[in-house]
């Protein structure tokens, strides 16, 4: 069994038999020994998994931690155990604390069978840190994660591996605290920095309550868009449409540079002028952009079946493609980004027409008609 189905196993065991551990000790037995066991250590073993280890710490003679765990007769880890249902957020792990001076402890984990936080001494050697670098609940554990456990396992233990992503961990962690907070309350910084990005004004203090609301909204649609369109692509791949292979947006941007597309500030003013056609009469969440080399494509629910729009801003002569029931395309000249408002009542007709009917058939490709338009 590999070490995900175990950790979900153990999660299932958990819910079950949360009510009835109602002691420290319970959820050591129920639940941590088994958490310990799933990375390849023998917990009746007494000289690979030390039960109450004791070290002198100072002037606290023989205080105990609840594990330690040892290889090749050397302590790796140690394992300070609290009872189920415990807010780690409000405790202060002192025993990890206190027994990183003194032993050879790299790593120290924090829990209370279903939430662990995991340790380090990244900013100061033999102190541990104030902030754990790993944490996760069994109850939401991911393959990510369990990519991050497998190194602590027994038979892949390999100490400088674990330090040298460990600090990657603790950053990453840090930098998703701050986005939590910006989320919440976008800072003066955070509003300061996408403001100068769209506006060349004088950021004065009424400018920058506007913009604070803004970024705000802003941010929230941002997530918002990508839930709603990992949703879609879930739901696509269900009913057996196949996904669109894109990321977030279209594409990662390394992939755009390798293939030599760049999404101009005119595609994107393009994109949200679509957006801004179709709100009357379909949800702005599922209207996408996928760019191409040869054109900017505005889908509905991010499926390639489901062509709105093509926008030619690469060549000379701007152009928008139109499609109709059959979804043929037709091209229409166009001199400024406002002049697609002169076709909203068409683009409308098209959104609607795939909540209307089955669809099948996926777009055309590049033909004659989608050629670049010449040159005046």
């Amino acid at each position: 069994m590999d070490l995900i189905d175990r950790l979900k196993e153990l999660a299932s065991r958990a819910e079950k038999m949360a009510s009835q551990l109602k002691t420290e000790e319970a959820t050591k037995n129920a639940l941590i020994m088994p958490f310990i066991g799933a990375l390849g250590y023998d917990v009746f073993n007494p000289t690979e998994v030390i039960p109450e280890f004791t070290a002198d710490v100072g002037i606290k003679k023989g205080e105990k931690v609840d594990y330690a765990i040892s290889i090749d007769n050397q302590i790796v880890m140690l394992f300070e155990c609290k009872m189920i249902g415990t807010d780690l957020s409000r405790v202060t792990p002192s025993q990890l604390y206190r027994y990183f001076s003194v032993t050879d402890a790299r790593f120290g984990i924090l829990t209370d069978g279903i939430h662990y936080q995991f340790y380090s001494d990244l900013d100061s050697p033999n102190k541990m840190d104030s902030r754990p670098f790993l944490e996760f609940r069994l109850s939401d554990i991911t393959e990510k994660v369990v990519g991050e456990l497998k190194k602590f396992a027994k038979e892949l233990f390999n100490l400088n591996e674990i330090l040298s992503t460990a600090n990657d961990l603790k950053y990453a962690k840090g930098i998703k605290r701050i986005f939590a907070e910006e989320w919440q309350n976008p800072s003066e910084d955070f509003v300061r920095h996408f403001a100068s990005k769209v506006y060349e004004g004088r950021l004065t203090p009424t400018m920058k309550e506007q913009f604070s609301i803004i970024t705000k909204q802003a941010f929230h649609e941002f997530v918002q868009d990508i839930f709603n369109r990992r949703l879609s692509s879930a739901l696509n791949s269900e009913a057996g449409v196949a996904a669109p292979d894109i990321s977030d947006f279209h594409e990662s941007n390394e992939e755009c540079e390798e293939k030599g597309i760049v999404t101009t500030e005119e595609e994107t003013e393009g994109y949200h002028t679509v957006k801004a056609i179709l709100r009357d009469v379909i949800s702005p969440s599922r209207v996408f952009m996928r760019d191409t080399l040869s054109y900017c494509g505005i889908l509905l629910d991010d499926n390639n079946r489901k062509p709105i729009c093509r926008l030619f801003f690469n060549t000379g002569k701007k152009a928008i493609g139109l499609f109709d029931e059959n979804k043929s395309i037709t091209r229409e000249s166009i001199e400024c980004v406002d002049d697609i408002f002169k076709f909203a009542e068409q683009l409308r007709t098209t959104a609607l027409m795939y909540d209307q009917k089955p669809v099948d058939a996926d777009p055309p490709s590049e033909s004659p008609e989608d050629a670049p338009l010449e040159e005046a």
